[in-house]
């Protein structure tokens, strides 16, 4: 990010993150652990070598490194892939032009958000910023 910009534009960018990555890792959650309604008509868990159990795996372990911020742009790289994904095969084939009658709403801005979090980085409110600035130090730079 700039160094100039002003702190709030920071905290707002950083509560995007952490808000953009809890919604996602609850869709995670719900397939890896079974909470939250769990996975499938019985609540249960997706199978962890199958397409969901795969999604399971991005959404509840990536959600939880963007949520932090850490690892931020190469797993938001991934999350927005699987996010476009997900729309593509779940969704578009239900109404191709409507997102709010295909229920794809969350997945294309999650897409979106974690795209442009890829791009732009973690932000200074971060694991990844810490990491930074330690490493900064200790080199003396």
């Amino acid at each position: 990010m700039d160094d100039r910009r002003p702190a709030a534009i920071e905290v707002v960018y950083a509560c995007v993150r952490v808000v953009s990555a809890w919604v996602f890792l609850q869709h995670g959650a719900q397939k890896m652990l079974g909470v939250l309604g769990g996975f499938g008509a019985q609540g249960g868990t997706a199978p962890l070598m199958s397409l969901m159990g795969l999604a399971g795996v991005i959404e509840l372990g990536g959600g939880i490194l963007i949520l932090f911020g850490l690892f931020t742009r190469p797993v938001a790289f991934i999350a927005s892939g699987e996010m476009a994904f997900a729309y593509f095969m779940a969704h578009f084939p239900r109404n191709p032009v409507f997102t709010s009658l295909n229920h794809g709403e969350t997945p294309v801005m999650l897409s979106f958000l974690f795209l442009y979090f890829a791009l732009v980085g973690p932000g200074p409110y971060s694991l990844d910023a810490v990491i930074k600035r330690s490493r900064k130090g200790a080199t003396g730079s």
